[in-house]
């Protein structure tokens, strides 16, 4: 038994290769060439895991966009999202692949991820990445 002071912590995270950008369903925008629009979308939800420490993170997705010729299919945003539940990933990581995976799935004109995460010994963290304009 170790001494109250000392302990260890056996965390185990899942690798952010598990996270299947397959499950982002695309479906067809009809007002493509008619006109622009933009799209937010907000996962007030969202949780991955500190890398480090094996502690929960959470936080506020939001995805910003002007689609091309698709959008978002929104069950299957929220199950890609769920995938990262138990993945050890730092925010700014994070935020990217969100990004990344997104843009890949839909080819917008535009897109804007915004993680905007809880306070985690009294610091807040947000981190932004953009696609196009």
């Amino acid at each position: 038994m170790l001494p109250d002071h000392e302990y260890v912590v056996k965390y185990r995270t899942d690798s952010p290769d598990i996270v299947d950008a397959a499950q982002l369903h695309p479906i067809d925008y009809h007002y493509a060439g008619k006109r622009d629009v933009e799209i937010v979308i907000r996962h007030q939800e969202f949780t991955s895991v500190c890398p480090m420490t094996g502690l929960p993170d959470f936080g506020r997705i939001t995805v910003k966009y002007s689609p091309g010729r698709k959008i978002i299919e929104l069950k299957s945003l929220k199950y890609y999202l769920m995938q990262y539940r138990n993945v050890g990933i730092y925010y700014e990581h994070v935020v990217n692949r969100i990004l990344e995976d997104l843009v890949g799935a839909l080819k917008p004109k535009s897109m804007e991820v915004i993680g905007d995460f809880t306070s985690r010994g009294g610091i807040d963290t947000t981190v932004t990445a953009t696609f196009g304009d």
